[in-house]
């Protein structure tokens, strides 16, 4: 993030942002940070499934995303954010993992002491919290004091304000779970914590960085007036802030009103840059489209969040607030919390800009449905719908974050593969990645793991809250009991009843604020507000039932029911939760469920191959599949060169008999396009990248400067590369991208040819470019694992193993004929031979070994990787003559075909 972007294409510069600087050295606290907010979002989708199985479910749900992953999130960024737009020096990393591991701590004792402990634990974590925002907010002005002025410097006030809004909104939460207030005061201090903290903590934060963030994410010109905007925005909407707070406090609801109404106003005047960027360019990847989502989703919920404080005394905003929970927590905090990790945790995991476009691919993969998924469950949770409805938004919005959480894990433990010393990737051992992926080697995985157990803790908790089963006993009567909720008490607190009997509760909540009634059998109310009431059945009793109040903190409290069968052994009340809990669901926790392994590559040989058993080369090939044509053409006209060469990552192609798979080509082929032409000749390429990650271009043949032509362009991105062919050969193109070994392997490499001056007239010339097949989707850790171990499944003639087999050569007995070779590698060279045909001419990385007339003969043509040239020989019979790789394995491996001689 400390690095600014450079386009490719004459344009507007683009923003600071993460993807020219993802290879480069990133705080090792950054990589293990991630890891925990992936963790805490695993967190979030496995509290959200187990629902009714926990102890106030909706609270836990909205503070495991807030307090957990979002201000996990929010304290690594904007720090991070902070570092970069001020240019200043990295601080020293153990405060900032000492902040971290602090917020992380007091999250989880307030979680614990709200939902289920003493209520001093969930105070005590709420005054870590505060320390923890008023820290990091010191370590942010101390930063910019330091730094020298420059034009971002604006975003830094933004977060120091949200970090003491969130001092604000913990100071309240702890009051809330100390149970300072009641009735109407408890509600009015309520609605205070939620708007501070989702208004200032999260609102003040997401809108400070859109200002540097959506412009990069777009690709596109920071708009002139976002300084003057944001100043303005920020002189509005804190003041508005405040007054919101206070006037909810006070039970002031002009006052409140009036904030809420210049809050909006400040948000807006800030939002005015992002549109005008958009006007720019539109959004066109998962990350911009999910931001853009939850700024629109921020914007309606602030509308309806107008007209409920307008509308509402103080006391009564709490309740109003609960529809427009889903807008703010999933469609704004959620969706902008994604894109931002969608945009930004690729750059964090490094391994230069291959590695980032891979990352970033992954991430994204599916994100359209994803997207619309997300905000097609978005309103289902906020309107009044029947309950099967409000199940589908739930699916919908909580199976989109289920998909992240899964990628990120994968991209998080690839990094962390990757990272292993000695890898030879470029995260491994390359000058920038050996840095940055040391930072993987430990920590990281520790963070992973941590994370694998934070979210099989939430999963351990649902199925053990699931409600419990009481015995089942014939019906032996019925009976009506009046239950009341008041002052953080539920009245009758015990209720006896003879065995059998079939309870009826008829509960009212006589309070000022909101309870309501759960039993550890199931049964439950909706949430009261003042007045209302509810009935409750119960089955015929057969054993003691538990029963609380699900409002955070107030089972703590003390709001709890107990009943009992009369008869029933005198004793001291089991644990309230252990009750909830019972004996379990009985749900299989085995995880042994069956799963599907991708190769990438299809058919039945790949899934012979796959097993072990080797590549079946006698196999047919599948129909429809054509050769790639060895028939060299000769050497055009004129001295000038033009092509254009286009990036197609996604090509699917037969690689050997019935396997087919993804390669990363040039032009859709493997090889690519072969360019050829004479010394002093002049090739005009134009390279575009119409793949989906970055990648790069080599030519062996031209003397260029390897930093110029040769870099990294981002897909949709095109460059001109152009060079003069001074030297006679046959010369290897190939993928410049780190790292090359992957480039290389997965298809992306062609030949040049250079006559030699004078080069005589032959009947037939063929190429073949010699490859190693690597099983597999690119990049996966099967394939990379065998690549780093330089174990490849196969070797391939013009980019299919044993192709030439099914599709022999064509000759004529009597004929010349000139094989030009280059091998392509990455790793291993050829032995080019031809089996009953001895070369009686020999040219090798420019110089003939052997020509013509000579009383000497060859029976190879060796070549090193990337080392190219061509042998000559005349057949001298009709006959299938095969074509090897003379080093056996290879050829036995696939780098073999067939010579069909006829009659001349």
């Amino acid at each position: 993030m400390a690095s600014v972007e450079v386009r490719i294409d004459k344009g507007p510069p683009a923003q600071p942002g993460p993807p020219p600087g993802a290879g480069r050295r990133r705080a090792p606290w950054h990589l293990r940070a991630n890891a925990l907010v992936v963790a805490w979002l695993g967190a979030t989708v496995a509290v959200a499934v187990a629902g009714e199985g926990l102890p106030a479910p909706r609270w836990l749900l909205i503070h495991v995303f807030l307090l957990g992953a979002v201000s996990t999130a929010v304290l690594i960024w904007s720090e991070h954010f902070a570092v970069a737009l001020l240019r200043a020096r990295t601080p020293d990393p153990r405060g900032s993992l000492a902040r971290l591991a602090l917020l992380n701590g007091g999250a989880l004792a307030v979680l614990y002491g709200v939902a289920a402990g003493p209520a001093a634990v969930a105070v005590g974590g709420a005054g870590a919290v505060v320390g923890v925002v008023v820290w990091h907010a010191a370590a942010l002005v101390r930063l910019a004091r330091r730094a020298l002025p420059g034009r971002f410097g604006h975003v830094i006030a933004w977060y120091v304000c949200a970090a003491g809004a969130l001092a604000a909104g913990g100071t309240l939460g702890g009051l809330l779970a100390a149970h300072v207030a009641g009735g109407a005061a408890y509600e009015r201090l309520q609605a205070a914590h939620a708007q501070v903290n989702l208004l200032g903590w999260v609102g003040l934060t997401v809108v400070g960085t859109l200002f540097t963030l959506w412009p990069t994410v777009l690709r596109t010109r920071m708009p002139e007036r976002t300084r003057r905007a944001s100043v303005l925005g920020l002189r509005l909407a804190v003041p508005g802030l405040a007054l919101l707070v206070g006037g909810l406090l006070a039970d002031l609801r002009v006052v409140a009103a009036v904030g809420l109404a210049v809050y909006a106003a400040g948000a807006l005047a800030a939002l005015v840059p992002l549109a005008e960027a958009v006007r720019s360019r539109r959004p066109h990847t998962g990350a911009a489209w999910m931001l853009g989502a939850g700024v629109v989703w921020f914007e309606v919920a602030l509308a309806a969040d107008v007209v409920v404080v307008a509308g509402r005394a103080p006391g009564e905003v709490a309740a109003g607030l609960e529809p427009l929970l889903p807008l703010v927590v999933a469609g704004f905090v959620g969706q902008v919390l994604l894109g931002s990790l969608l945009h930004l945790l690729p750059a964090v995991l490094g391994g230069g800009p291959a590695r980032f476009k891979e990352n970033a691919a992954l991430l994204e993969r599916g994100w359209a449905v994803r997207l619309a998924a997300f905000n097609a469950g978005v309103p289902l949770l906020a309107l009044p719908v029947p309950r099967p409805l409000e199940v589908l938004g739930w699916a919908l919005v909580l199976a989109p974050v289920a998909v992240f959480v899964a990628l990120a894990a994968l991209a998080l433990v690839r990094a962390a593969e990757r990272a292993r010393p000695g890898s030879g990737g470029p995260d491994g051992g390359g000058p920038d990645g050996g840095r940055a992926g040391a930072a993987w080697t430990s920590p990281a995985r520790a963070g992973v793991v941590a994370g694998c157990l934070l979210t099989a803790a939430a999963v351990v908790v649902a199925v053990t809250g699931a409600p419990a089963s009481a015995p089942q006993v014939a019906a032996t009567g019925a009976r009506t009991v009046e239950v009341t909720l008041s002052g953080m008490r539920v009245r009758p607190a015990v209720i006896e009843a003879a065995p059998g009997t079939v309870l009826t509760l008829r509960v009212t909540n006589t309070d000022a604020q909101r309870h309501d009634l759960r039993l550890g059998t199931g049964e439950r109310t909706p949430m009261l507000a003042a007045g209302q009431s509810a009935v409750l059945t119960l089955a015929p009793l057969g054993g003691p039932v538990e029963g609380w109040c699900t409002v955070a903190g107030h089972r703590a409290a003390g709001m709890t029911l107990r009943i009992v069968p009369v008869g029933a052994l005198a004793g001291p009340a089991p644990d309230a939760a252990g009750a909830a809990a019972g004996t379990g669901a009985g749900a299989d926790a085995s995880g042994t469920g069956a799963g599907a392994t991708g190769h990438g590559a299809h058919g039945a040989a790949a899934d012979r191959a796959a097993a072990g058993g080797g590549l079946d080369l006698g196999a047919p090939m599948s129909p429809g599949w054509r050769p790639y044509d060895a028939a060299l053409k000769p050497a055009p006209g004129g001295t000038a060169h033009e092509v254009e060469i286009r990036v197609d990552d996604r090509a699917v192609l037969e690689v050997a008999p019935g396997v087919r798979q993804r390669m990363w080509t040039f032009n859709g082929t493997v090889p690519g396009p072969v360019l050829r032409g004479r010394v002093g000749d002049v090739f005009t390429v134009t390279f575009v990248n119409g793949g989906t990650m970055g990648h790069g271009i080599d030519f062996h043949a031209g003397a260029n400067a390897p930093d110029g032509v040769m870099r990294t362009i981002q897909p949709g991105e095109r460059l001109t590369y152009r060079f003069r062919a001074d030297f006679a050969g046959a010369w290897l193109y190939h993928c410049s991208t780190m790292p090359m070994t992957q480039h290389i392997a997965s298809g992306m490499y062609g030949a040049v040819v250079i006559d030699p001056p004078g080069l005589s007239r032959v009947d037939r010339e063929f190429l073949l470019v010699q490859g190693e097949l690597y099983l597999g989707e690119p990049g996966g850790d099967a394939q990379v694992a065998r690549l780093r171990e330089g174990r490849p499944d196969g070797w391939m003639f013009n980019g299919t193993a044993a192709g030439y087999d099914h599709a022999p050569l064509q000759a004529k007995a009597g004929e010349r004929v000139r094989i030009w070779a280059v091998a392509a590698g990455p790793s291993s060279g050829t032995a080019l031979h031809v089996v009953g045909a001895p070369f009686d001419t020999v040219y090798k990385e420019g110089a003939y070994l052997l020509r013509a007339g000579d009383a000497g003969g060859a029976q190879v043509l060796d070549l090193a990787p990337a080392q190219g040239g061509f042998a000559e020989l005349v057949f001298a019979e009709p006959g299938v003559y095969p074509v090897v790789d003379h080093t056996m394995r290879q050829a036995e491996g696939g780098a073999h075909g067939l010579f069909r001689v006829g009659a001349r």
